[in-house]
This record gives C-alpha cells, sequence and structure tokens, in this order.
C-alpha cells in the first residue's frame, strides 16, 4: 500500500507559490462580514498606534524643561510645566487604553465569527460539490481546511495583521517625528532601514516558501493519518505495521523538513534584525554625539537646535522604529503561512458545485375524478412529476418507476469510456439484477440513474422523461439506495433509521425495521432503538449496520430501489431471514440489485450480466441457464466472479 505523494503544485521546481488576490479578497470578505464592527477596530488599531509614539514629542518637551531650569536653578517654576506635560501624557495613554480595549473585543468577535461563517460556506460548498470531488481528494486532506487552515487564518486575523498594521504605522509615525527632530539624525537611521531591508527580503523570503510548503505538508500528513485510521484493521491483518510506519516516516520527515526550514529562517531573522537594530543604536549616539561636539547647525522642522533634549529622545525612537521593524519581518511570515491556509480554504469554496439545469420537480399529488393529477401541499401516497413546458403549460406524470437506459455510453474521463452501448429497460415492479466481474460496470450503472456521473453520449429517461430535465434533488428523493458500505451517523437508532425520511413516526420507523429484519437485535440493545450510536456505529456489527441501512432506505419507501451489494456483509440464515423482508420491501417497486451471490438475483426478472463495461447476456434466470453462456459458468461454478 503506497501512499500518494503528489509534488506541491507551483512554480518552477514544484516551488509553492501564493496566490495573487488572496488577501484583498479577504479583506474585502472581512468588511462584508462586519461593515460597521471592522472599521471601528481599524480606527482604534490606528489611533492606538499613533498614541504609542506620541510620548517621544513629550520626552523632548520634558528634557528641555529641565535643561532649561537646571541652568538658573529654578525648580519651583518647572514643576507646573513638567505637571502639564505629565497631565498630558497621562491622557493620552488612558486614550491608548481605551482604544486598545475596544479593538481587542472587536477582534475577538470578528476573528472567530469570520471563522465561523468560512466554516459554515465550507461545509455549505461540500453539500454542493459532485460526488467525483470526494473520489478525487483525500478526506484527511478536506478535514485540514476545517482544522489547520483554519487555524492560520484565525492567527492571520486576530494577530498578524492588525501587528503589522501597528508596526506599520508605528514606524511611519516616528519616522516622521524623527524628521521633525533632525534630518542628520533620521538619514543615520535610514542606513539601518536599508540594511534591515536587505536581511529581511533575504532570509523572510526563502522561509515564506518553507512556511506554504509546511502549509500543504500539514494536509498531506492528516490525509496520511486519516487513511491509516480507516483502514486500521486491514493494516493488522496483513501485517503491514512497519511497512506503514516507513511510509508514515517519509511523509513525517517531509513535514519536518519543510517546518524546520521555514522556522529556522524566521528564527534567525529576530536575532539578526535585533542585533542589527542595536548597532544602528550606537550609531546613532556617537552621531548625535558627533553633532553636538562639532556644533553642526541642526536641519529640521521643528528649529530645535540639536542637544542633549534631541539625542535622548532619538535614542529612544530608533529602539521603538527597529522594533517594530523586527516585528513586521516576523509578521511577514505568519502571514504568508495564513494566506496559504486561506488559499486552500478559498480553494474549496471556489470548487464548482454539482451542476442541476433541472426544472421537472417531484410534488404531492391527488387523483382527480377523471383520472387527472393536480398538485396538493399536503402529504399523499400519490407523487408525481411537476412538467413545466415552454408554452406556459405544466402537466403531472405519475411517479411510477419506470427506468430505462438506452445506448448510454459513461467515462470517469472523456478519454477513458468503461460503459459502452448500455440499454436497459425497467419497467414498474420489475426487479432487475447486475452480475459480473469487479470493475465490469454495475455500480457505475445505478450512479448513473441517480446523476452521481453525467452520462457521455445515450439516454436515460424515468417515467418517459429525460432524467437531465429532471432536478436533482428530486431524482435521488425518487430513489431508495443501500450501499455495500453503510453510513451511520452519531444520534439514536431511531434517528438513523428516520434519517431515510425525517418527518416518519416512530411506528412507521419501527415496521421498516421489522421489514428489514432489524427489529430483533434492535430490541436487544440496551435502550432498544434509542441506544446512542457513535463512530459510524462502531458498536454494531457490520450485518446489524447493514440492517440498519435497508431500514433507513425501506421507511423512505421510494418506488425505486438501489441495492449495491445490500446483503455481502449479512451471515447465510440472515440473509434467509433479510431476503423476506427485502422481497416485501421490494414488491410493486422497481429494483436494481447489484450482487456476487447469484441466490439473491436468480428470482429477478431480468438478469444482466456484465464484462468489460458491456451487456454481454440478459434475460431471466431459467433463460441464462439454458443458453449455457457465462451466467450458466457463473451459476455452475465453472466461472468464478473476480
Amino acid at each position: 500500500m503506497k501512499h500518494n505523494m503528489r509534488p506541491p503544485k507551483g512554480g518552477p521546481g514544484g516551488r509553492p507559490m501564493a496566490k495573487k488576490g488572496t488577501m484583498k479578497r479577504l479583506v474585502k470578505m472581512l468588511f462584508s462580514f462586519y461593515p460597521v464592527m471592522l472599521p471601528v477596530a481599524l480606527f482604534c488599531v490606528i489611533f492606538n498606534a499613533v498614541v504609542s509614539s506620541v510620548p517621544s514629542l513629550f520626552m523632548q518637551n520634558v528634557i528641555s524643561v529641565i535643561e532649561k531650569y537646571w541652568k538658573v536653578g529654578d525648580w519651583a517654576s518647572a514643576k507646573p510645566e513638567i505637571l502639564s506635560i505629565v497631565g498630558v501624557l497621562v491622557i493620552f495613554y488612558i486614550l491608548s487604553l481605551a482604544s486598545g480595549v475596544i479593538y481587542n473585543q472587536l477582534m475577538a468577535i470578528i476573528t472567530q465569527g469570520t471563522l465561523q461563517k468560512l466554516r459554515c460556506k465550507m461545509f455549505d460548498k461540500m453539500q454542493d460539490l459532485p460526488i467525483k470531488y470526494f473520489d478525487t481528494h483525500n478526506h484527511g486532506d478536506i478535514m485540514s481546511h476545517y482544522t489547520n487552515d483554519i487555524d492560520t487564518l484565525r492567527q492571520l486575523v486576530s494577530q498578524s495583521v492588525p501587528q503589522l498594521i501597528i508596526s506599520a504605522i508605528t514606524i511611519i509615525t516616528v519616522f516622521s517625528i524623527m524628521l521633525y527632530f533632525s534630518v542628520w539624525m533620521a538619514l543615520v537611521v535610514v542606513i539601518g532601514i536599508v540594511a534591515m531591508t536587505m536581511v529581511t527580503k533575504k532570509v523572510g523570503g526563502n522561509s515564506s516558501k518553507y512556511f506554504i510548503r509546511q502549509q500543504q505538508a500539514v494536509g498531506k500528513t492528516e490525509g496520511f493519518i486519516e487513511e491509516m485510521m480507516n483502514g486500521q484493521k486491514v493494516v493488522k491483518v496483513f501485517c503491514r505495521e512497519e511497512e506503514c510506519k516507513n511510509e508514515f516516516d517519509l511523509v513525517n520527515d517531509q513535514l519536518f523538513e519543510d517546518a524546520e526550514k521555514a522556522n529556522k529562517y524566521a528564527n534567525i531573522l529576530m536575532p539578526i534584525l535585533g542585533n542589527i537594530g542595536n548597532v544602528l543604536y550606537v550609531i546613532v549616539a556617537l552621531a548625535g554625539g558627533a553633532l553636538m561636539t562639532f556644533n553642526v547647525p541642526n536641519l529640521s522642522i521643528s528649529g530645535i537646535a540639536m542637544g542633549i533634549s534631541i539625542v535622548v529622545p532619538f535614542l529612544n525612537m530608533t529602539k521603538q522604529f527597529c522594533g517594530n521593524i523586527g516585528q513586521v519581518s516576523n509578521q511577514i511570515n505568519s502571514i504568508v503561512m495564513g494566506l496559504a491556509g486561506a488559499d486552500r480554504i478559498f480553494e474549496l469554496i471556489d470548487e464548482q458545485p454539482e451542476t442541476d439545469e433541472g426544472y421537472v420537480t417531484l410534488v404531492n399529488a391527488r387523483e382527480n375524478a377523471d383520472g387527472t393529477l393536480t398538485e396538493c401541499s399536503e402529504r399523499t401516497n400519490v407523487w408525481a412529476w411537476k412538467h413545466p413546458h415552454g408554452d406556459g403549460t405544466t402537466t403531472y406524470t405519475r411517479l411510477m418507476g419506470d427506468v430505462r437506459l438506452n445506448q448510454v455510453d459513461f467515462g470517469y474521463t472523456d478519454e477513458k469510456i468503461v460503459l459502452h452501448d448500455i440499454t436497459i429497460f425497467a419497467e414498474p415492479g420489475q426487479k432487475v439484477a447486475f452480475v459480473g466481474a469487479t470493475g465490469a460496470g454495475k455500480t457505475t450503472i445505478t450512479n448513473l440513474i441517480n446523476r452521481f456521473y453525467d452520462i457521455a453520449d445515450g439516454k436515460i429517461r424515468y417515467d418517459g422523461i429525460n432524467i437531465n430535465k429532471i432536478k436533482k434533488a428530486d431524482l435521488r428523493r425518487s430513489l431508495g439506495i443501500v450501499l455495500q458500505d453503510t453510513n451511520l451517523f452519531t444520534g439514536t437508532v431511531m434517528d438513523n433509521i428516520r434519517y431515510g425520511r425525517l418527518d416518519a413516526s416512530d411506528e412507521e420507523c419501527k415496521a421498516a425495521a421489522k421489514l428489514a429484519g432489524a427489529h430483533d437485535f434492535i430490541t436487544r440493545l440496551p435502550d432498544g432503538y434509542n441506544t446512542e450510536l457513535s463512530g459510524n456505529g462502531a458498536n454494531l456489527s457490520q450485518g446489524q449496520r447493514q440492517l440498519l441501512a435497508i431500514a433507513r432506505a425501506a421507511v423512505a419507501d421510494p418506488p425505486v430501489m438501489i441495492l449495491d451489494e445490500a446483503t455481502s456483509s449479512i451471515d447465510t440464515r440472515t440473509e434467509a431471514i433479510v431476503q423476506k423482508g427485502m422481497d416485501a420491501l421490494m414488491h410493486g417497486r422497481t429494483v436494481f440489485v447489484i450482487a456476487h451471490r447469484l441466490s439473491t438475483v436468480k428470482n429477478s426478472d431480468v438478469i444482466m450480466v456484465l464484462e468489460n463495461g458491456r451487456i454481454i447476456e440478459k434475460g431471466s434466470h431459467e433463460k441464462l441457464i439454458a443458453d449455457k453462456g457465462k451466467y450458466y459458468q457463473l451459476y455452475t461454478g465453472a466461472f468464478e466472479l473476480e
């Protein structure tokens, strides 16, 4: 069992690339979710960033006052000025605190609300996706959208972007104040900016590349783990534990390699920038001292002469400036990783939904005295196809279960056709069976009837109506399907049976269980029909799960039944009991049966023998035995199904 390790998508050499416009789309989406709350939060962020930079101005004033009164020794006169400056500072800090509290409260609502809405969007989209999507995508990787990708997006919205805005505003504000104080000193800081930018571009670019790969590797790892969990019994039966460990090591090593490189580059970035900041601090101090020593005229907007009142706040602003440059560089990696998660989320949301151009619907109907049908708002035992026409008229066709396939071809891809010239006439009440080797196309035919896939050529008609004209939801509502692989949901036994028809009463659910032969084992459960099931019915045997699936189809009471190896997991004794219920369930219905056990299909009206996507024989059991063809060989054991 070899895990499919697909190379990451992206640029040359398989390098992953973030999609353009993801941030723009994310911001637009956030504003659509919170058109008032988000602007208020952004205002608070910007206000907080500006206010945090203002104290540098007041520090210069405080030093100037101290320097002024130090010379004359009049400290009593200095006190009122210093207190007024401190009072203004206190007001600024109170406003900063208030804006910070408001911002944090709003961002908590915005972040969690956005994630809640996105999860709903993803889940809603999943319900609209075709079966083909789930057949071609790893389920664990899909789950990763709801866990890992959502978490990286949470970090992006709640921390990375706001911190980036705060740092950017702080940098702009501080640098503006620097220019206000001294252009010469500001030019010295520009040297540090150039050095920091070059380092960030080199180191940060490498870490961003591996953060994107890390995000993809996490999805692959979760997909592999999910695959192994589902196949744990198979792994143990064939003693493949060591091989699975080795395969997991390959997947896990790839994740480790990408994560290690991403974090290695990210972790060395901050120390480098921090030391550049320290060096810049020393250079600014030396430059300030030199400018004061040599009495260089101060080139500034403020007009303040170069002195200690300029150099001291400048040093403070230098540390603040470098710290925020480092914050910007640090947040870029988190933003890249968050955008990679957003890309994957948007990819799922942007998947093409299952197309449905049908306009014929299934409605409750009442039969009139003249034999015509009229739509009825109440539930009746009569169903009809409501067929609107181009001339404005509407006709009602009774739902009978007449299914006809005429010269149908189908391929999962255009290059490979797997069904050829399939022609089947299933009249109401007939039982049609499909037999043949695995891969012959038996299940594929039933997937075409319920339009899990659309045909490449030919026609499929349901009660004389082309099924392409019938809305898929209404088409599938008229079909009952029991699959070989049963799926039960968390809830009671009664809930799982009622899943076939949500408005079914308890009595109807119990009647369906009796019909399927499930009533006896259900009554022996700890809480009977109220027994809680979890983990796809892990506390039931495979046969019991299949009986519940049959009961679920029975309560739906559809005119057409599809039984895909419905009794494959039931022992021979139980099969005899179930067969009676199945016969009652199939009475008066059009039934398509797929079975390897030929004993379950011998009473079918028509048996279709398939081979390599073609019908090679068809007829009743007696006719096919008399013909002594492939079916005869299968039945007599001269040839076995693969």
